[in-house]
């Protein structure tokens, strides 16, 4: 029986893949890094210290510090997403539905805490949510389990009884790991057909409206 839902954040309740790459674009751009594209297709879904590090050359991190570097891309990407952010279609349909049947919600993401309060307030969605967990309240991001470990304790679930929904391989391990009692995959971000390859996945979705009924997740 579910008893809870966990969101992760980017790719999921947002579409915003190609805005988090725009940004990297212009955020790499000022530092002269070039071949960033290739290394950052492996790292959806993963916190911000470790995709700096994967990124950005080691003398430009000690220059400025993985956390200021990770502050300048995240004020990029929300200064050219905030016109166009919107949630993922069917979604407040879905938390309303959620909501109806007394099953609890909370965001699981990897990203910083700025950046989950932005998308919730502009998405105005925050009120369906019972817990926020961000990168930044946990010591290991996705793929580790801690962020769904950790939502699912602060919901008082065990995370047997929550389904979790995710769009990156990152993610999927990390709710894999966590022990989710069923995972909801969107193809926001990698194709259907890479995504059915993936250990654990129990259903595959284009967007929420493909959710008809709650039971749908039981």
């Amino acid at each position: 029986m579910i008893e809870a839902a966990i969101f992760d954040m980017d790719g999921t309740l947002v579409d915003n893949t190609a805005y988090h790459v725009r940004a990297f674009e212009l955020f790499c751009e000022r530092y002269g890094v070039r071949d960033w594209r290739e290394k950052l297709a492996t790292a959806f879904g993963k916190g911000n210290d470790d995709i700096m590090r994967l990124i950005m050359p080691e003398e430009v991190i000690r220059e400025k510090g993985i956390e200021a570097l990770a502050e300048e891309k995240e004020g990029i990407y929300r200064a050219i997403y905030a016109p166009a952010i919107r949630p993922v279609a069917g979604l407040r349909e879905l938390l309303e539905r959620l909501r109806a049947a007394d099953i609890r919600c909370a965001v699981g993401s990897s990203g910083c805490r700025t950046n989950v309060e932005f998308v919730l307030e502009r998405c105005g969605i925050g009120a369906y949510f019972d817990v926020r967990i961000s990168g930044d309240m946990v010591t290991r991001c996705k793929p580790d389990p801690e962020i769904y470990r950790t939502a699912a304790a602060a919901l008082e679930v065990d995370p047997a009884r929550c389904v979790i929904f995710e769009d990156a391989k990152a993610g999927i391990e990390a709710a894999r790991r966590a022990g989710a009692g069923r995972i909801v995959v969107l193809t926001t971000t990698l194709p259907r057909e890479e995504l059915e390859r993936e250990v654990g996945v129990d259903r595959i979705i284009d967007d929420f409206g493909d959710i008809r009924s709650v039971d749908e997740l039981r």
